[in-house]
């Protein structure tokens, strides 16, 4: 029987892809869990319409992908953090800290699309910013120390 998968099925297929397969597999176990279409003539011909709009779908998301890319491509985002005597950082600078730093700038971008490891001290950093579609772009983390720190405190101190 042919069919067309709605989802990606494990050793079967990736999504409206078309694939023979055992009746007996369709009828009774596919069929019943909407996870495919019989392939007759009705059904070929939405498939041929869901393809035409998963492209184009495709493309206006490489474009707003891009544009963000490009946009945010060289950027400057500090951070600043409380440091400890020794200039140790009381926390490390996570993906997700990142993301949020970026979102508080106007930027939406997700923990996932930050290709780095945990910052733990202070200095500057490029990061790897990766999208769907293979675009990336890059932006300098600068990690600072925190205004009104303990060793601020520390030097108004000894200088009174």
């Amino acid at each position: 029987m042919k069919i067309i998968l709605l989802k990606d099925i494990e050793n079967i297929g990736k999504k409206y892809e078309v694939k023979e397969i055992k009746d007996g597999y369709a009828r009774n176990f596919l069929l019943p869990q909407n996870l495919v279409k019989i392939a007759d003539e009705k059904n070929l011909e939405w498939l041929k319409n869901q393809l035409e709009l998963e492209k184009k779908k495709s493309e206006e998301e490489l474009v707003e992908i891009s544009k963000l890319a490009s946009k945010i491509d060289g950027l400057e985002v500090e951070i600043p953090v409380k440091v400890g005597d020794k200039g140790q950082l009381f926390e490390k600078i996570t993906p997700q800290k990142i993301a949020v730093c970026l979102k508080e700038l106007g930027y939406n971008i997700s923990k996932n699309n930050i290709a780095t490891e945990d910052i733990t001290e202070l200095g500057e950093f490029p990061v790897k910013i990766k999208f769907d579609h293979n675009l990336e772009a890059e932006i300098k983390l600068i990690v600072i120390e925190q205004a009104g720190g303990k060793k601020e405190e520390k030097r108004e101190e000894e200088i009174s």
